[in-house]
């Protein structure tokens, strides 16, 4: 039945990663089919919600930022709702700092939003589950452009790095079955959606918490069944868990060459430290052998500076190890003192001051790598899904190859798109000069049979 008030108008800002954004447009999506209306102004929102992001001190922050603004913002009577990461984990904290908030949601509580903005009094629904997946018949309202969606395939991690405190926040692994991914894709295929980006804490670990063997490969080898066109992305991958099956299964070109691998460090005794499973050697390895069997793959990683007993040495190997096997993106973090985590309690913290300074001389060397894979695309023709006009010209059009992941890496800036006659579709983009992190390119024509994007011909 259709919600009928005058007061209907809602207001939702998704706050983390894309895992939180699947758990938004699953809010969304249910207030929606009650009738409830969006907006994208601020006062005219009757209900202000935020999904927030507790991960680490940064987006803490960011969170309560956030919620600052929506109470101070707001019109006369809007009621604010927070629901999220950090309400579940720093629930008492949260509710001494925002009394005016009218209902806290915990971050496996997201079906209860219709509760939430019916409650005439302010209240609460935090229960022990600590992570949200949808099943079933849920409504989801994708968010994203019309070409792409995230379809998050588990939540939770099994895994304990020193660092982390995702699995205190999120609690342990949980993965849906083979046969619901299978079928939530399916319903993205037939909404329009081009490429579908399969997101998870660690991709690799799927079906583990059913000590199912090989669950990843078989979950792709069943989206693969049918016969149409897309383009399927992984985020993310550890190296240690790039099996040959997956290699041999990546020979669908509908299967986007990219692999996010985050490797956080390359010195021995800091990944030792850090409790990853994977060494330098095998590191090396799973990129040297990625570069082998697909030359035109695009590798991302994340990298940690400060973490608790970095040296200046260990650090100039991390430096050394970019220039020696350079990656097409590089996002560079600050260690993080979580108090929960294993490494707050290690000895020989990094002072801030460090810490910031290796991180602009690291950001300094990954910008200088990255330009010159850019610069490899010049004369190159690829396979662009161009998304809309560019921010800041209406001359300009934006779009993106494989190779480069919606909000997280470059695009292309087309500066000649006479030839495209409609947004989410595939044209050929010769590529022409870079700029910053983005490549640049003239479309030559629609591109008549979807590949994946690969490098198709060079001038």
């Amino acid at each position: 039945m259709k919600k009928i008030n005058s007061s209907n108008k809602i207001h939702l800002t998704s706050l983390g990663c894309a895992r939180n954004l699947v758990d938004s447009e699953v809010m969304l999506g249910i207030l929606l089919k009650a009738g409830y209306e969006p907006t994208d102004k601020l006062q005219e929102a009757d209900f202000l919600i935020v999904n927030t992001c507790g991960f680490l001190a940064e987006s803490r922050q960011e969170s309560c930022d956030t919620i600052d603004s929506l109470l101070s913002e707001r019109k006369k009577g809007a009621k604010v709702i927070v629901a999220g990461c950090m309400v579940q984990k720093f629930g008492p904290e949260i509710r001494s700092r925002f009394p005016q908030v009218h209902y806290f949601l915990g971050s496996g509580d997201m079906e209860k939003i219709l509760d939430a903005v019916g409650a005439p009094q302010s209240g609460e629904a935090i229960t022990s589950a600590r992570s949200y997946l949808e099943w079933g018949e849920i409504p989801r309202q994708i968010s994203t452009p019309k070409n792409y969606a995230y379809l998050k395939i588990a939540e939770g991690c099994m895994k304990r790095c020193a660092f982390c405190i995702i699995p205190v926040i999120k609690g342990p692994l949980r993965s849906k079955t083979i046969a619901q991914v299978v079928k939530e894709f399916h319903a993205l295929l037939s909404q329009g959606v081009h490429e579908v980006i399969l997101i998870a804490q660690d991709l690799g670990d799927f079906g583990k918490d059913r000590k199912e063997k090989d669950g990843l490969a078989k979950l792709l080898r069943a989206l693969l069944e049918t016969d149409k066109k897309f383009w399927l992305r992984m985020l993310y991958l550890y190296p240690d868990e790039i099996t040959p099956e997956i290699l041999e299964i990546m020979q669908d070109k509908r299967i986007c060459p990219y692999f996010d691998m985050p490797i956080q460090h390359i010195n021995a005794t800091i990944l030792k430290a850090m409790r990853r499973k994977t060494s330098r050697p095998q590191i090396i390895e799973t990129i040297t052998k990625l570069r082998q069997l697909f030359p035109d793959i695009v590798l991302r990683t994340s990298l940690m500076v400060g973490f608790p007993g970095e040296t200046e040495e260990q650090f100039q190997e991390l430096i050394d190890f970019l220039y020696e096997y350079p990656l097409d993106n590089v996002g560079i973090f600050k260690y993080s003192r979580e108090e929960e985590s294993h490494s707050a309690k290690l000895a020989s913290h990094v002072p801030e001051d460090v810490k910031q300074d290796r991180f602009l001389r690291l950001a300094a060397v990954q910008r200088e790598v990255v330009q010159k894979q850019l610069r490899s695309y010049i004369g190159k023709t690829l396979e662009v899904m161009v998304e809309g006009y560019h921010p800041d010209s209406p001359y300009l059009m934006r779009g993106r190859f494989y190779g480069q992941c919606p909000e997280i890496d470059g695009q292309v800036i087309i500066n000649d798109g006479r030839l495209v006659k409609a947004f989410g579709k595939l044209y050929l983009v010769e590529i022409t000069d870079i700029s910053d992190y983005d490549l640049i390119g003239t479309v030559k024509a629609p591109v008549k049979q979807v590949s994946r994007g690969l490098c198709l011909a060079s001038s």
